[in-house]
C-alpha cells in the first residue's frame, strides 16, 4: 500500500508512561480501522495478557484504554501502512521518534519487531537479540520483542514479552 497520510494511526503518548510499544508502521488492517495491531492473526493483544502485561485480554478497538494502565503506542512511520517491506524507507522518522520519547520520557520502550529496532539502532536485524537491550545514556530502557504479526509466525516466541512483563512489574 502506498504511503498515505490518511492511514496514519494517532500516537497514544503522554508524560511518564511506564511502557510505550513501538512498531514499524500500521498494518493495512490497522490503518483501515484505526486501531493498533488490528489484524485478526496478530498476536499482540493475546501476548500482552499471556505475558502478564495487562490484567485481561484487550481488543484492538480498546487500545486507548491502555493509557490508563500507563501503556502507550507509536510507530516509526506515521505515514506508511502495510507490511514492512511495503513501507517507503523515507517515511521512517527515527529522529522524530527520539524527540517524542525524550519529550514524554516513558520508563521503558518495547519495539514490537526486530525490524523496528533495526531502524532505530541503524543495525541489521540479525545483529539484534530479543529482550532487554544495553542501556543508552539518557534514554528509557529498551526491549526488542518478537513480532506478533501473523506474517512472522515462524519466529514467534512469547519469552521476551514475559521478560518485559517481569521488568515493568518489578518494584
Amino acid at each position: 500500500m502506498p504511503d498515505n497520510n490518511l492511514h496514519r494511526l494517532p500516537d497514544q503518548l503522554r508524560a511518564n508512561l511506564r511502557l510505550v510499544f513501538v512498531g514499524t508502521a500500521a498494518s493495512t488492517r490497522s490503518a483501515t480501522v484505526g486501531h493498533y495491531y488490528a489484524h485478526p492473526r496478530n498476536r499482540f493483544w493475546r501476548a500482552l495478557h499471556e505475558a502478564g502485561i495487562t490484567p485481561r485480554r484487550y481488543r484492538p478497538d480498546e487500545f486507548t484504554a491502555l493509557l490508563e494502565l500507563g501503556i502507550g503506542f507509536t510507530d516509526l512511520s506515521k505515514t506508511g501502512a502495510g507490511m514492512d517491506h511495503e513501507i517507503a524507507r523515507g517515511s521512517f522518522d527515527v529522529a522524530g521518534f527520539r524527540t517524542k520519547i525524550e519529550m514524554v520520557r516513558p520508563n521503558t520502550i518495547a519495539f514490537t519487531s526486530r525490524k523496528a529496532a533495526s531502524l532505530f539502532y541503524d543495525r541489521p536485524t540479525s545483529a539484534l537479540a530479543l529482550g532487554r537491550q544495553p542501556a543508552i545514556n539518557g534514554f528509557p530502557d529498551v526491549f526488542v520483542l518478537s513480532s506478533p504479526s501473523g506474517a512472522a509466525s515462524g519466529h514467534w516466541t512469547l519469552q521476551p514479552w514475559r521478560e518485559l512483563a517481569q521488568w515493568i512489574t518489578e518494584p
